[in-house]
């Protein structure tokens, strides 16, 4: 199974062809620029972090994943909407982790306040270290990284509010639907389409900075064991692209043929099972359907905050097994 297609759960409809296919790209991002502003006007914290997060992704006619887009005002624009969504909802860990992620991903961005309060917020989840790790990979501070990788192995957490995110944006974009562009995000298939796939690609951290740094733990016993104990705590996260990362971390660091190795491999061969075996149900959709299926995997994400149990959730709804048949496994 490709990883591309294994990344998530509770994002699994995003995969499919966007609504709009037919709308030439950059009248698409115009009719998402439309719709931030006008969520923008609204005075409550999940419309100003819906939009925030709309403009952000339209901030380029074809947005990449960890970029601010070639549009560095649109971006900025972005930051000041999430502060002013974090300044309503200061509790809220959803939009605290939307702002981290933004602001990591626009270089102008001063991440030590933001992350701070993000730890405030949530100070068990152990992702919330790592914009502050990747500053200090990049900047081969040896000290800096070990202390940073001991912190987060104290988390109990590591979660990315996959869920709650797309939830909120998508209850912000239904309450503002009189208001949007015509032709955007005008169903909830599209709707939910839309924010998953803006959400897969704005929450989701690259991983790269602690996987490099944690297989640079070779002769160092305390980074090695901060690493051993993080793995195990991101094969419990939210979200699926977080657990995946933490099989492949944990597997590293084991001797090749132990059992545990074997154990880790068993052990993400079923999350990508679930994944897959869940996603059947969505795709292909016939279309009269389409808004049926969005609605029933919303309904399960507003109950579950993690992505596998989503998965879970629905396979047991189609009276599946959560486990494979013994020849695949």
């Amino acid at each position: 199974m490709h990883f591309a297609v294994l990344v998530n759960c509770a994002f699994a409809l995003a995969a499919a062809p966007a609504p709009n296919s037919r709308i030439p790209a950059g009248e698409y991002q115009a009719w998402r620029i439309q719709a931030a502003r006008a969520l923008s006007a609204h005075a409550d914290a999940n419309s100003l972090a819906t939009a925030a997060a709309l403009k952000f992704a339209g901030s380029a006619a074809k947005p990449k994943p960890k970029s601010a887009g070639n549009n560095p005002d649109a971006a900025i624009s972005a930051l000041e909407l999430i502060a002013r969504a974090s300044e309503l909802a200061p509790q809220s860990a959803g939009i605290a982790w939307l702002h981290l992620q933004l602001c990591a991903q626009t270089p102008a961005c001063d991440i030590r306040d933001v992350a701070t309060v993000m730890r405030w917020v949530d100070a068990d989840n152990g992702a919330a270290w790592m914009p502050t790790l990747a500053t200090a990979q990049k900047d081969k501070d040896t000290v800096e990284v070990e202390r940073v990788l001991a912190d987060m192995a104290q988390g109990s957490r590591f979660d990315l509010y996959s869920n709650e995110i797309v939830v909120l944006m998508f209850d912000a974009l239904m309450n503002a639907r009189r208001e949007m562009p015509a032709g955007y995000a005008a169903s909830d298939w599209a709707r939910y389409v839309e924010v998953a796939g803006i959400a897969s690609a704005v929450i989701i951290p690259p991983f790269a900075p602690l996987t490099d740094a944690c297989r640079e733990s070779a002769g160092a016993p305390l980074r090695r064991e901060a690493c051993l104990k993080l793995a195990k705590t991101m094969q419990r996260s939210d979200t699926v692209a977080a657990q995946i990362a933490g099989f492949g971390i944990e597997r590293r660091l084991l001797p090749p043929e132990s059992k545990e190795a074997k154990g880790i491999a068993q052990s993400r061969h079923l999350l990508e099972w679930r994944v897959a075996a869940a996603a059947q149900f969505d795709l292909p959709l016939l279309p009269w359907t389409k808004n049926a299926r969005a609605r029933t995997r919303l309904a399960q994400m507003r109950l579950k905050p993690r992505e596998e149990d989503v998965c879970i959730a629905i396979l047991r709804e189609h009276k599946m097994d959560i486990e494979p048949a013994e020849e695949h496994k």
